[in-house]
């Protein structure tokens, strides 16, 4: 009958089918651990308010997404995220990705560029052009984008703790090439606060690395008004083992510390908060990803409006990045990847995200090959071009299942939040060791349920059979680091040392002052100061961090 309850149902209809035959497994679990129940109804929606909780696109709380349209302007921008070996290499495999229709750029750094070292330096040993494109001072940032013209394209970059260098590179090249700053689009990730959660690639202490952070803020607000200056966060969150709502929490409570930051430095909320973007990870959990972007959104607005009292309808808007999940590839059976970024991908596209980097197949081992990240990139086409989801803003929105998912996360990762402030913030948070502790038992929870069969990984721990060997892998060869290493070392030698030497003199007063630091770093950078040098005059004044250690 039309007017049933879920209770009556679950007793008339559902408990003897399940005598007759019972369901395959006793419990059913997003991957964050929610129970999830066999069907949903407006019953399990009870305070559900269509205009406070969903409303429409474009507008508060920004539930179906940020723009009133979404897609059905244009799609989102397939942003693939690429470099390795030098600058030529990556400058080749930039404008193959352009050709193949990839419609904006995000620049993967090596690790000795990531935690400020130049090629040269011993501790960049056997890791020069290997995880990314080393880029030691402006001549590799030159080459790196000959031919592309920056007036042209968007570039994001995933740094943290030498954003600013590598920022002031960039806006300096933009000059080399007649493109205003004014001009310049794209993204520098910029967020510190993750580095100690998570990735761990920081160089000084937290409070320094936020003034750093702030910086930029107060700059680009001036000079690089397009510049989106910092991408907070989420994505490494979760690929250190985090829960989807773990992954929110302590994403939105990193973002509050970084608007808190430079309030406190002088900047009023909605000069800076329009150009703030975040990052996220899209894992396996298809519909539970699906919600966790929803949730994340419509959380984030609440914070800005009621706790920082934001007048601009911008600084409400959470905009973001998305990645398929790097922890969901496997080197067992490698095509199947092909089918989990394709499922990853297709969430990030219902959760309404503004631009999505696709994994490559081959990614378990090796930088992905020319053949794997087209792949990657006509998957992203396929789900633009082909299918009709950019025809329709949240699809399933109104989905009892969907808005169920949503309600329940947003109120799990408020109550992170809650956790956090109560520490004192994200910072001190950090500090004692909070997310960290939390990430490992849900990390090690995860990790469990695989090695015991609770958990299916195909090809891993079920359905196991042979497979090819993958052939093409792209490999960095050891010549690389020769040839990077004497290009540093020439840039030494061309440049007028006595300018650079002057330049990093000023970046060491102004370290030292409270003034903004954003200018020095473009002096050094015009004068050829390599980014290891710059960095060691703030490891000279700063100081650098030890990793928090939590058992």
């Amino acid at each position: 009958m039309a007017n049933k309850t879920k209770q009556e149902w679950h007793d008339t209809t559902l408990a003897p089918a399940l005598k007759r035959a019972a369901e395959r497994q006793d419990k059913f679990e997003t991957s964050s651990g929610a129970e999830i129940d066999t069907v949903y109804t407006s019953e399990d929606l009870p305070e559900f308010d269509h205009v406070r909780d969903l409303g429409y696109p474009g507008e508060y709380p920004f539930t179906r997404g940020v723009q009133p349209n979404m897609y059905r302007g244009r799609i989102w921008t397939i942003r693939q995220y690429a470099g390795f070996g030098t600058a030529e290499e990556t400058n080749q495999r930039y404008r193959y990705l352009l050709e193949q229709g990839q419609t904006g750029l995000s620049i993967a750094f090596d690790l000795p560029t990531q935690i400020g070292y130049d090629s040269d330096h011993p501790l960049a040993r056997g890791e020069v052009g290997k995880v990314g494109v080393a880029i030691d001072s402006l001549r590799d940032m030159e080459i790196l984008f000959q031919d592309i013209p920056l007036d042209k394209v968007s570039t994001s970059m995933t740094i943290n703790a030498t954003a600013p260098i590598l920022l002031a590179m960039y806006i300096v090249l933009g000059k080399r090439q007649r493109v205003e700053s004014t001009e310049l689009n794209g993204t520098t990730q910029n967020d510190i606060l993750k580095e100690y959660i998570a990735r761990g690639t920081h160089i000084f202490p937290p409070r320094p690395s936020m003034r750093l952070a702030t910086d930029i803020f107060a700059y680009c607000a001036k000079h690089v008004p397009r510049w989106n200056t910092i991408s907070i966060s989420g994505y490494h969150i979760r690929e250190a083992g985090s829960t989807a709502a773990q992954e929110i929490g302590f994403t939105l409570a990193d973002g509050i510390a970084y608007v808190q930051a430079a309030i406190d430095a002088g900047l009023d909320v909605d000069t800076f908060a329009p150009r703030l973007s975040f990052f996220f990870n899209s894992h396996i959990n298809f519909l539970e990803e699906i919600a966790k972007f929803r949730a994340a959104r419509r959380l984030w607005a609440k914070v800005m409006r009621e706790r920082f009292e934001a007048k601009d309808s911008r600084s409400w808007m959470l905009r973001f990045h998305t990645q398929t999940a790097g922890c969901s590839l496997t080197a067992q059976q490698p095509h199947n990847n092909i089918v989990r970024t394709a499922l990853e991908a297709l969430a990030a596209t219902l959760g309404g995200t503004q631009s999505l980097h696709t994994n490559s197949f081959d990614e378990a081992y090796a930088p992905p090959s020319e053949e794997a990240v087209t792949i990657a990139v006509r998957t992203q086409q396929i789900l633009g071009y082909e299918s009709d989801i950019a025809h329709v803003v949240d699809p399933l929105g109104g989905s009892y299942y969907i808005e169920h998912l949503t309600d329940s996360l947003e109120k799990e990762a408020a109550e992170y939040i809650s956790k956090i402030d109560s520490i004192g913030g994200a910072v001190a948070a950090i500090e004692q060791g909070y997310q960290q502790r939390e990430i490992q038992d849900s990390s090690y929870r995860y990790q469990k349920e695989i090695e015991s069969g609770k958990r299916t990984v195909v090809g891993v721990n079920r359905f196991v059979s042979p497979y090819p060997k993958i052939v093409g892998l792209l490999r960095v060869k050891p010549e690389v680091e020769k040839r990077q290493r004497e290009r540093t070392a020439q840039v030494r030698k061309d440049r007028d040392n006595a300018k650079a030497k002057q330049a990093l003199k000023r970046l060491e007063d102004v370290a030292r002052s409270k003034d903004n630091t954003m200018p020095a770093f473009l002096e050094c950078v015009d004068a050829y100061a390599t980014e290891g040098e710059i960095c060691d005059v703030l490891r000279k004044v700063f100081g650098t961090q030890k990793e928090f250690l939590v058992f």
